[in-house]
């Protein structure tokens, strides 16, 4: 049973990545002129998504670890590997993500505005609209064929209790 779920929790870790970048993303369109945060710590700062693949090694144990699953369902008894499972007893085989405050800022002179320095030069956050423009609409896109991945599971399984 915990094979048939498999796709809904990869589905889903990539679809928590995606909504990640989402959210970033329309926080960094939504801030490209703030030069002065509510803790009053400065410009804006920019913020990526940064993600990451698990080790090789923690693939190949996985896979070890499913091919013995396999086998003990089929009644042949084979030692478990060392791998260790999370502590609710799933895999993680999504990316890791953090996201990540960037120090990219950009300079006007502008000595009227209220948050210019003694040389009459404004600090904003260094962002390209049609470079949020498009992490979002990408981001959106693969959280599209993620749940496109999921609707074809359900229909999978709707069909094998068909048979």
């Amino acid at each position: 049973m915990d094979r048939m779920f498999t796709t809904f929790r990869t589905a889903s870790e990539g679809m928590d990545l995606q909504r990640q970048k989402v959210q970033t993303a329309s926080e960094n369109i939504a801030n490209v002129n703030t030069t002065q945060t509510a803790d009053g710590e400065g410009a804006y700062r920019p913020k990526i998504v940064e993600s990451h693949q698990g080790e090789r090694q923690e693939f190949q144990r996985m896979l070890q670890d499913t091919l013995m699953d396999l086998r003990q369902t089929r009644g042949e008894h084979i030692e478990s590997p060392d791998f260790q499972k999370s502590p609710d007893g799933t895999r993680n085989f999504g990316p890791n993500s953090e996201v990540v405050e960037q120090d990219k800022f950009r300079y006007e002179h502008d000595p009227e505005h209220p948050d210019a320095d003694e040389n009459g030069m404004v600090r904003y956050p260094d962002l390209d609209l049609s470079e949020e423009m498009t992490r979002l609409i990408s981001a959106n896109r693969m959280y599209e064929a993620n749940m496109s991945a999921v609707q074809a599971e359900k229909e999978i399984i709707t069909r094998s209790f068909e048979i």
